[in-house]
């Protein structure tokens, strides 16, 4: 059976050089390379989702991959993918370097610039590795797909818009669709899901930061068990610390979670830090809310500027969604869409505060009555995401099941519009 090898390298004179090699190897068959790191995760997301058979044995990561450092991605593709044997390509060859790799779960180094024989050595160890795994998961009863849970992460285009409600009432409609969910909250200065939810808890995402192997039963107790089912990560008491939270951090603890739950909520908050950059960086869906006046959307526009010039996050990957909306105001959806060249939800959230107001000085949001307009909104924005299942006869336009492209919007595009 031919080894199948998925190069992950961006530059298209090195993609040529490691195919052409990679081809003349014994029962080697090159698939076609990853230009980036997104692609490479999305596309071994989307094999594994047919079947672990359909995972390459190897994927070769060229130590210049972007935008994810390749010793980072390497640790996710090890935790989201385990039966895939990962090399990585470095001019780097010192024991420092091997030593860094093998902890992020790299099977083996090789050096640059390439040679015949230890790239066929690396690739046949590695594949018999591979093999040998997946043999010992046919066996078992819980064969992991690597997959992986969904990510979303909620941000505002300033404070005060309604991101911390809009991530809670998304992670409550997922937890009571079926899905394990957990909710986190990334604005590390000033997070208040706590306070929403009225919980007090020691631990915190501080508590994690400076861990390099996350088990699970590390992560099990630091997430605190709400009353509605919902794990949740909570920002520190001391805002301080939350500094502690790099983004390497923040990568290691999304792909933490996103291996241990089905949906995956971050509130990060209107400030960007790099964790919160991180965090939006490698979600399947971005929400940034805001509010239909001037000053937020100019400062939604802003966000997603910044974004794409940090190459976090390209502007048609990131969705708006508009909350305090009412049928009056002169800013409406698709002027918001044409002004910040997003996708815009078609679920927009109404504008009744008083609806909140209990809820939210009790501390009990996920409370909230049924019967609100505000949370039933939410909760339809949650169906078109695809967090949960729409009743029969609903037939708005919304989000696929599934997020496993991270470029990919959930949304049909508005069409009033020339965005």
């Amino acid at each position: 059976m031919p080894t199948r090898i998925l190069p992950a390298v961006g530059d298209a004179d090195a993609v040529r050089s490691l195919t052409t090699l990679l081809s003349q190897l014994p029962d080697a068959e090159p698939v076609t390379a990853a230009a980036d790191s997104t692609q490479l995760i999305d596309t071994l997301a989307r094999l594994a989702a047919e079947s672990v058979d359909e995972l390459p044995e190897v994927v070769v990561v060229h130590e210049r991959i972007g935008p994810v450092p390749a010793l980072e991605l390497i640790r996710e593709v090890a935790l989201r993918f385990p039966a895939v044997g990962v090399i990585l390509i470095t001019s780097d060859a010192s024991p420092g370097l091997f030593a860094a790799a093998m902890d992020s779960g790299a099977r083996g180094l090789v050096s640059l610039p390439l040679g015949y024989e230890e790239l066929a050595g690396r690739v046949q160890a590695v594949a018999q590795w591979s093999v040998g795994v997946r043999r010992h998961l046919g066996h078992g009863g819980d064969v992991f797909t690597g997959v992986g849970g969904r990510v979303i992460t909620v941000s505002g285009a300033k404070g005060g818009v309604g991101a911390t409600l809009t991530a809670i009432q998304l992670a409550l409609a997922a937890q009571a669709s079926g899905h394990g969910t957990a909710l986190v909250d990334m604005d590390l200065q000033s997070g208040d899901i706590a306070s929403y939810l009225d919980v007090q808890f020691r631990r915190s995402v501080v508590d994690l930061a400076g861990i390099t192997d996350i088990s699970p039963r590390v992560l099990a107790d630091a997430v605190f068990r709400h009353d509605t089912g919902l794990a949740l990560l909570l920002a520190p008491g001391e805002g301080e610390r939350g500094e502690e939270v790099t983004d390497r951090a923040a990568r290691q603890l999304v792909s933490a979670l996103r291996s241990r739950y089905e949906v995956v909520v971050l509130d990060c908050g209107a400030q960007l830090s790099g964790a919160g950059a991180a965090a939006v960086e490698m979600a399947e869906t971005a929400l940034l809310l805001t509010t239909p006046d001037v000053v937020s959307v100019r400062a939604a526009k802003r966000t997603v500027r910044m974004w794409d010039r940090l190459q976090i996050r390209k502007a048609e990957e990131t969705t708006i969604v508009v909350n305090r909306h009412t049928r009056g105001t002169e800013i409406q959806p698709p002027l918001i869409q044409k002004i910040t060249g997003t996708a815009v939800a078609s679920t927009a959230i109404p504008a009744h505060f008083k609806e909140l107001q209990g809820a939210v000085d009790a501390g009990r949001l996920h409370e909230l009555d049924n019967r609100s307009t505000v949370k039933q909104a939410l909760w339809g924005l949650a169906a078109e995401l695809g967090l949960v299942k729409r009743p029969e006869g609903d037939r708005r336009s919304g989000g696929r099941s599934r997020g496993g492209d991270r470029g990919s919007v959930s949304f049909r595009r508005r069409r009033e519009t020339g965005g």
